[in-house]
């Protein structure tokens, strides 16, 4: 059986009661999603989290919106799909916690990222980076984690590449 949303809520504050700062994975199942309830969803997972924590844990939480149908499926959703929901995210996070909170807090998709479609996923605004999976075990991984970097005072005419390249591994096949 699933976990409820409250004890989820509870164990996101004993681990920052602990020290802990965690990642806070929402998400709907296919179902939601074609019949038009993935906000429904995401706002009660998030709800019962906004009502036990105060603004400054925020600070210490990421939230990482991963629907279900998506994990570990090789479905992805589309760049715009994921934007709309990362921004109706931060749009509840401004209304429910604050504007302040809903600028600064991470949102990173989850879902079958990889590294074909993390470019288009992280060209969006309010995608602030990945929380990856099984992609995380391959060489391409190099390639997700570069995604939003910009490398290139450090290391000119893109030779972190060709030195990845050099022993070996190919990050952009």
């Amino acid at each position: 059986a699933a976990e409820s949303n409250e004890l989820i809520a509870e164990k996101v504050k004993v681990a920052l009661a602990n020290g802990i700062k965690g990642i806070l994975g929402i998400g709907e199942l296919l179902e939601d999603r074609e019949s038009g309830k993935t906000m429904d969803v995401c706002k009660a997972q998030l709800k019962a989290v906004v009502d036990l924590l105060e603004e400054k844990d925020w600070d210490n939480i990421v939230i990482a919106y991963e629907p279900v149908w998506a994990i570990g499926t090789g479905k992805v959703a589309t760049p715009d799909q994921a934007e709309e929901t990362h921004a109706a995210i931060r749009a509840f996070m401004a209304s429910s916690v604050s504007p302040a909170v809903a600028e600064k807090v991470r949102i990173i998709y989850g879902g079958s990222v990889n590294a074909k479609n993390c470019d288009n996923l992280i060209s969006k605004e309010d995608i602030d980076g990945f929380l990856v999976g099984g992609a995380s075990l391959k060489p391409e991984f190099v390639q997700i984690m570069i995604a939003k970097c910009d490398f290139s005072s450090l290391f000119p005419s893109n030779t972190l590449l060709k030195r990845l390249e050099n022993r070996g591994i190919s990050v952009l096949d």
